[in-house]
């Protein structure tokens, strides 16, 4: 079934919902429907277009949760990328290595876990990178927000009515450019 980006007041991407909660909360007048998808659905008196993007109405203060430690969630931090040989793979053909490997003391966190594809995980086997001889592209780091930066992610194929809602909060946005959109926002969106 279909799920909507619901935005902040300020249109800060806060997740996604499905689609019968947006429609409640546009039937309570909590939320503002930007953009629909083509489907309708229908009651006995009412017939809506299903929402696909909604807005609260009321800013909501956000602090997001903190991202869990999943193959998934490696995957997106790291874009489907081999963080040894540089290629994006599809998530099928990707595997998850050790940077240290567990049986020399590596542990399974943010830190020594990286994206690869099966070609590398078996040249580097179970030994060091100074070992094996590889390099990381990227090295390993605790995400802090995952739904900032998911939407960049392969595996997620998002409506392309959401492209522009994720657009205004590019991680990469630079400096001057949150000077001047600071006194649009509240203090420490940006």
């Amino acid at each position: 079934m279909e799920k909507v980006l619901l935005l902040n007041a300020i249109y800060e991407p806060l997740r996604i919902i499905p689609w019968q909660r947006a429609v409640t909360l546009s039937v309570l007048g909590k939320v503002e429907v930007l953009e629909e998808y083509e489907r309708e659905i229908r009651s006995v008196s009412l017939t809506l277009r299903l929402p696909s993007v909604v807005r609260l109405i009321r800013f909501f203060f956000y602090r997001p949760p903190i991202v869990k430690f999943s193959r998934i969630n490696v995957y997106t931090r790291d874009h489907f990328q081999c963080q040894y040989c540089g290629r994006r793979y599809p998530e099928d053909d990707l595997s998850l290595d050790h940077v240290v490997p567990q049986w020399m003391g590596g542990r399974k966190c943010w830190g020594n876990i990286v994206t690869c594809c099966l070609k590398c995980n078996r040249k580097k086997g179970g030994r060091t990178l100074a070992q094996s001889g590889m390099r990381l592209v990227r090295k390993p780091y605790r995400p802090m927000n995952i739904l900032r930066w998911s939407y960049i992610a392969p595996h997620q194929i998002h409506p392309e009515k959401w492209r522009d809602y994720f657009h205004y909060w590019d991680p990469k946005w630079s400096a001057a450019e949150k000077k001047i959109l600071a006194p649009i926002f509240p203090r420490g969106i940006l």
